[in-house]
């Protein structure tokens, strides 16, 4: 968020904490993106908070209890207070469970450990009868994003060119590979998303659920982690990886990324995607052949 709306959100999340009879006299930025989360103090509850045009809590929080109650590796609102979501001065505010690190945040899950709960959790969503997104509705996002030369001024129409066919042709190819069983998601389970705590790894930020294959989960975990989650198209996982590169590539060249250094990594994720591209041609070629 920018600093004078960060300001005023943490300002909102202090005020709703209290308000509940939870002390909140510090607040300590654990996140800043699209929504800022918080560690407040000395009550020791994780608040998340967004602006209210943009949020989309409610979901998250009926989809976080719903899980919980399956078992599900994810994380807990706080049990102080009544589940749900707070409005304060423009912004949405929900409370959750702080998790004190067990590890430093540099040092990543082991990928056994990692497969192992994302298939636990895909598993628990498998039991839902959830409305959500399909995945191929975050690629058309992403493709009107390119279509706005407004919102992605820096974009050189060489590589504007190159991501869009990229999510086109990926999109679709993933979206009709036959055989591939799909199923709510969570959409982004990337490390960054995923907690290890004393309970095991839990995974966060179940606002960017949609369905689709379980590829499409894993090509956001690292790489190794595919090798351990039973029963994976390796080949659907490679088309995977390179749609969601594309994506998120896309979504760094948006003049109102909020991203630390999100436009060095736009360029370097470009070449990345480029490289992916040029080694999967003989495989992409033999794929149209067949």
């Amino acid at each position: 968020m920018r600093a004078s709306e960060g300001l005023r959100a943490v300002a909102a999340a202090r005020s709703v904490a209290s308000s509940l009879g939870l002390a909140a006299d510090d607040a300590v930025v654990l996140q800043d993106s699209n929504k800022l989360t918080l560690r407040l103090t000395p009550c020791d509850v994780l608040a998340r908070v967004a602006p209210e045009a943009e949020h989309v809590a409610p979901f998250e929080v009926e989809l976080a209890q719903r899980l919980a109650a399956t078992g599900s590796p994810v994380a807990a609102l706080d049990p102080r207070v009544k589940p749900g979501v707070h409005e304060r001065d423009g912004f949405a505010v929900t409370l959750w469970t702080y998790y004190e690190p067990v590890t430093p945040d540099a040092v990543a899950p082991p990928p056994d450990a990692y497969a192992r709960a994302l298939e636990r959790l895909h598993h628990g969503m498998r039991t839902l009868d959830v409305a959500a997104p399909h995945f191929t509705d975050r690629v058309e996002e992403a493709l009107r994003l390119l279509a706005s030369h407004d919102r992605t001024p820096a974009l050189s129409d060489e590589d504007r060119d190159l991501l869009g066919d990229t999510l086109r042709t990926l999109g679709r190819a993933v979206d009709e590979r036959g055989g591939a069983a799909q199923q709510l998601l969570h959409g982004e389970p990337h490390p960054g998303n995923v907690l290890t705590t004393r309970e095991g790894l839990l995974f966060i930020d179940l606002e960017t659920c949609c369905r689709g294959p379980v590829e499409f989960d894993l090509a956001h975990a690292p790489e190794d982690v595919g090798q351990h989650y039973p029963g994976v198209d390796p080949g659907l996982l490679r088309d995977c990886r390179t749609l969601v590169l594309a994506m998120v590539t896309t979504w760094r060249w948006d003049r109102d990324d909020q991203l630390p250094d999100g436009h060095r990594l736009g360029v370097e994720w470009l070449a990345q995607l480029r490289a992916a591209l040029d080694a999967d041609q003989p495989d992409a070629a033999s794929h149209r052949a067949g």
